[in-house]
This record gives C-alpha cells, sequence and structure tokens, in this order.
C-alpha cells in the first residue's frame, strides 16, 4: 500500500513526544548538575533545590501543597500505591473492601485485584451504557467497610469523564478514601485539590509533553498509606531510592506548560475530534462511536465498523503510515476484545472492532482530511476480504 503523505500520529493516548522545552530543561541534570539530593554537598544541594522546586511547581498545577506531592515512575506506580497502599493502611481498622469500575486501566485493576488476593471485598460499580459510573450503584455498594474507592476521571480508551469531585464527595462522607487515575485528564478537565475532595490523584508525564518513566501521586495530608517499597527515607518513606532529578524537573515543565495552553489546546482538539468524527460516520454510516452519548475528553474518539476486526484495519492503517491503536497501550500483542467495551455490553463483533485514534499536539487539519480518505477505503477492503472467507 502506498503510505499516507506524511505520517499521522493518532496515537496520543499511549505516548506524546518530548516538548523541546522540557529536554532544555533537563538537560543540565544530566551533565554539571548531577548531583544526589540525599548527599549534603553543594552537588547534592543543588540536586536537591531543584527537586523540591519541581515538587512546588508539580504542586501549584494540581493545587497541592509540595509535601502532597509524591514523584513515581509513572501512572502503573502511582495507582498501586494508591490502592494498595490506603487499602493496606485502613484494613486493620475493619476496612476490608475495595470500590472500583469495570472500565479501569489495568493498573488499576491489577491493584484491586492484588488487594483480593490480600484479602479484600473487590467491588465493582455498574456503568450506564454510555461509559459513565452509575451513581445509585455506587452508592449502594459504599459502606463503612470500604477503605479506598478508585475511578479513573477520563477513560483512557472510549474518552468518557467520570464525575468524580461527586464520588470523591460521597466517599469522604462514609469516611472512605477516594483515589483517581487523572493520567488522561491533566489539562483536559479542570483539577484542583483545593477544591475537589479526592485524597490521591496519579498523573502521568509521558501524557504530557515529560519523558517516560515519570510521573506524580498527590497525597492529601492526613491520608494515610503504606510504602511499596522500603529502604530509604527519600519522599518522607512513601517512595524510598535516590529520586530521578532530570525527570522531575522535566514533569514540572511539562505540567506549567500543559496548563497554560490547556484552553486552546482543547478547544483545537474538540474541533479536530468532531471533524475526524464527523467524516468517519459521513462516510461509513454503520460505524458506532463508543461513548458519544456521553461528555467526552476532546482527544479521543474509538469507533468500530461492523465487518472488520482492529487487528487488521490497524496494521492496513499502519502500512499507509497512520498510527492508531486498539485501546490500551498496556494491553500490545493482545488479540482480546477491550475489556473496557465489553463491560459496557458492546456487541463482541464491534469490541473487537475498536480503533481508538487519540489526537494530540502532533494531529493539523491535514492529518484529519487524510484519514478520513484513506480510512473508509481500507475498511471498504476489509469488508470484502471478511465476505470472501
Amino acid at each position: 500500500m502506498t503510505p499516507a503523505v506524511d505520517p499521522i500520529y493518532l496515537d496520543h493516548a499511549a505516548t506524546t513526544p518530548v516538548r523541546e522545552e522540557v529536554f532544555e530543561a533537563m538537560k543540565p541534570f544530566f551533565g554539571p548538575r548531577f548531583g544526589n539530593p540525599s548527599s549534603t554537598h553543594r552537588w547534592g544541594r543543588e540536586a536537591r533545590a531543584a527537586l523540591d522546586e519541581a515538587r512546588e511547581r508539580v504542586g501549584r498545577c494540581l493545587g497541592a501543597r509540595p509535601d502532597e506531592i509524591c514523584f513515581t515512575s509513572g501512572g502503573t506506580e502511582g495507582d498501586n500505591l494508591a490502592i494498595l497502599g490506603a487499602w493496606r493502611a485502613l484494613k486493620v481498622r475493619g476496612r476490608t473492601a475495595v470500590l472500583t469500575t469495570p472500565i479501569e486501566h489495568k493498573a488499576i485493576l491489577g491493584a484491586v485485584h492484588q488487594t483480593g488476593r490480600e484479602g479484600a471485598e473487590e467491588r465493582f460499580v455498574a456503568m450506564t451504557p454510555a461509559g459513565v459510573v452509575d451513581v445509585s450503584s455506587f452508592d449502594a455498594l459504599l459502606d463503612d467497610t470500604v477503605a479506598v474507592c478508585s475511578t479513573m476521571w477520563v477513560n483512557n480508551e472510549i474518552g468518557t469523564i467520570q464525575p468524580v469531585p461527586k464520588l470523591a464527595e460521597k466517599a469522604k462522607e462514609r469516611g472512605a478514601f477516594f483515589h483517581t487515575d487523572a493520567v488522561q485528564a491533566f489539562g483536559k478537565v479542570p483539577i484542583d485539590a483545593q477544591k475537589q475532595p479526592f485524597d490521591f490523584l496519579t498523573i502521568s508525564g509521558h501524557k504530557i509533553g515529560a519523558p517516560k518513566g515519570i510521573g506524580a501521586l498527590f497525597i492529601r495530608r492526613g491520608a494515610q498509606i503504606e510504602p511499596l517499597m522500603h529502604g530509604g527515607t527519600q519522599d518522607r518513606g512513601r517512595r524510598p531510592g535516590t529520586e530521578n532529578v532530570a525527570a522531575a524537573v522535566g514533569l514540572a515543565r511539562a505540567a506549567e506548560l500543559t496548563l497554560a495552553e490547556c484552553e486552546a489546546h482543547c478547544a483545537r482538539l474538540t474541533r479536530l475530534r468532531d471533524r475526524l468524527e464527523a467524516g468517519i460516520l459521513e462516510k461509513i454510516p454503520d460505524a458506532v462511536v463508543h461513548g458519544r452519548e456521553a461528555e467526552r475528553a476532546p482527544h479521543i474518539l474509538n469507533v468500530s465498523v461492523p465487518g472488520t476486526d482492529s487487528e487488521s484495519l490497524l496494521m492496513a492503517l499502519d502500512l499507509r503510515g497512520i498510527a492508531a491503536s486498539g485501546g490500551s497501550a498496556c494491553q500490545s500483542g493482545s488479540i482480546d476484545p477491550s475489556h473496557v467495551l465489553t463491560a459496557l455490553n458492546v456487541r463482541p463483533d464491534l469490541a473487537s472492532a475498536a480503533i481508538r485514534m487519540s489526537l494530540g499536539v502532533l494531529t493539523t487539519d491535514r492529518c484529519i482530511d487524510c484519514v478520513i480518505e484513506i480510512f473508509p477505503t481500507l475498511v471498504a477492503k476489509a469488508r470484502e476480504f471478511s465476505e470472501a472467507q
């Protein structure tokens, strides 16, 4: 197949390119400012000052105090630290249940399942067909035995926005901790720890123009948490080990840039996403857009075309120079239907045909025009091949 005029990257929900401003901010810490922040000499003090400043800047972006920011290796570690750490801290007080949704990222589901292996009762909230938490189900499952609730703010596969502030307030009233994975939400929805009552919140650097391997977990003052690792006093003992100063500085710069550009960036992505969605539906009327009936983040479009399968379509798109995905990047290599769509009772053939196109800094009007032109052609060929089998 002939590639598209230029490579088109529609997988920003999986990862984003490191921004030049972020790279420049990090460079000194790979060179002359290489010190260990735990050392007391001038190299160490310089590194400590940079780390403390990064912590303060990330906290400011979240409406949090510096001591409420714990740097992590990314979203998966942050999710695990919040869920496992909170449950282990509270189980001795008779709070032995963990409450979540069936459409969470596998990092959350994996952590919840681990609490189950350690004796927790796993509870899963019902979802509406549109992919939003059924609040009445949440109310019914939330009682005084729940240690921690976890609901991702923006679903990474279909982009639906969950009512996190409302759910966090309900958890607070019942004395349970509330965690939200905001990896796809940061820079897309308003987040303010001073006004919103969540106890833990996860972000990941490589989703916002920082490098892979850095993230942050907001831990509200007074929230009890057990560390996952042991052996050091760094980060108040919550996450021992020598800190990645360069990456923390990069995360702080990326977070600031993301918030400064948020309004204009989201408006642009909404316009492009809507153009792409309308163009696909116009040329493929029986295509199904998942989560369309709910409020969605502007950067994710998840669509299924009857008579196709995602694996074949993704390969065909790649041959034309277009990068997309079948859902979560953490499920790379899996041929199973999306657990998110399965949990929403989407027909198995549609769940197996789902394609996620996620927009970002590399997306232009030209990209959208090319995809609207190429995608229907690939779908037609896929359907012809399927009918011939």
